[in-house]
């Protein structure tokens, strides 16, 4: 069974006759094709320079830099806070932590935003972006190189409203690639500064593209392997499950079929051994003052919930 809305190609540009929803476009995205080759290129340049002299100091970069566009920015902002409204910062946080989101280069708040809850739609039915019922590999990146769907596309406002008329949303939007190019220079130069030239170079490759692809593949597997392979807790309508391995590399985010089950939800590991180290660090703000109305279910409730009692 395939979920994609329509099986006739489109071209891009023709945005008054768009969908609402993802289609296969007949225009291959050439320029995301060419930046993630580039990046797993300067990925693997990362390990073969480490191969040759190996620096902790290039791992520490690469940890610090995970957490702040992984685990802060994808799972802690665009996807707990933007998309589902888990739980509710101060906008000058909410902004801080979006742009931590930028770091990821997985596209501006608006886009990733918008796309996660067309997902959450028609999730595995027609109309579903990234849905492994069209196959592994389109649920993985296929649907970005051949879908109609791009960060600058009018038809991602219909699912992101709230984002589209804030102002500070629509400039991360727009200059998303901004912060890591900053990014990146800054660790080049901190680097050299450090320890010579080779360390700034090692600096770049492992905080921005080692981590920025490994991230981007990690990110993807909860699109495709968590709707192929693992347990299911709820009997959701949709073929979401509940992936341990994914859930330790993206920091709870594989937890899966709890979300969907309960999408408002910030806590995605309901049970003790259910490790969600995303959900620790919203409660890491509660404890601050930082974070308020942060919804939150346990296995239990969130059953008892799922069964009306």
């Amino acid at each position: 069974m395939t979920t994609l809305a329509t099986e006739t190609p489109i071209k891009t540009g023709e945005t008054a006759s768009l969908p609402t929803t993802q289609q296969k476009s007949e225009e291959f995205n050439w320029v995301f094709f060419v930046t993630i080759a580039l990046f797993h290129l300067l990925a693997l340049a990362a390990i073969a320079q480490s191969a040759l002299h190996f620096r902790w100091s290039s791992v520490v970069v690469f940890l610090a830099t995970w957490i702040v566009g992984q685990n802060v920015g994808i799972g802690m902002s665009y996807h707990r806070q933007l998309t589902h409204r888990g739980y509710v910062t101060p906008k000058w946080l909410e902004y801080l932590m979006a742009g931590c989101g930028t770091m990821a280069l997985q596209g501006g708040p608006l886009y990733w935003v918008a796309v996660h809850r067309m997902h959450h739609q028609y999730t595995d039915k027609p109309g579903d972006p990234h849905s492994p019922r069209d196959g592994a590999w389109w649920s993985h990146m296929g649907w970005i190189l051949s879908g109609s769907l791009h960060n600058e596309s009018k038809v991602l406002s219909r699912y992101a409203p709230d984002l589209a008329k804030d102002s500070a949303h629509q400039w991360l939007s727009r200059f998303h690639w901004l912060p890591v190019t900053i990014v990146g220079v800054g660790l080049l130069l901190a680097g050299a500064a450090f320890g010579g030239w080779g360390c700034g170079i090692s600096w770049a490759l492992w905080g921005v593209f080692l981590r920025v692809t490994i991230g981007m593949h990690v990110t993807w597997l909860v699109n495709s392997a968590t709707h192929m392979w693992g347990s299911r807790r709820f009997e959701t309508r949709d073929d979401s499950t509940n992936n341990w391995l994914i859930a330790l590399l993206t920091g709870g985010e594989g937890w899966h079929n709890n979300h969907h089950a309960h999408p408002v939800s910030a806590r995605h590991g309901m049970a003790w051994y259910e490790l969600d180290f995303n959900y620790m660090g919203i409660q890491l703000l509660e404890l601050l003052g930082l974070a308020r109305n942060v919804h939150a279910l346990d296995a239990k409730a969130a059953l008892a919930k799922s069964q009306g009692r």
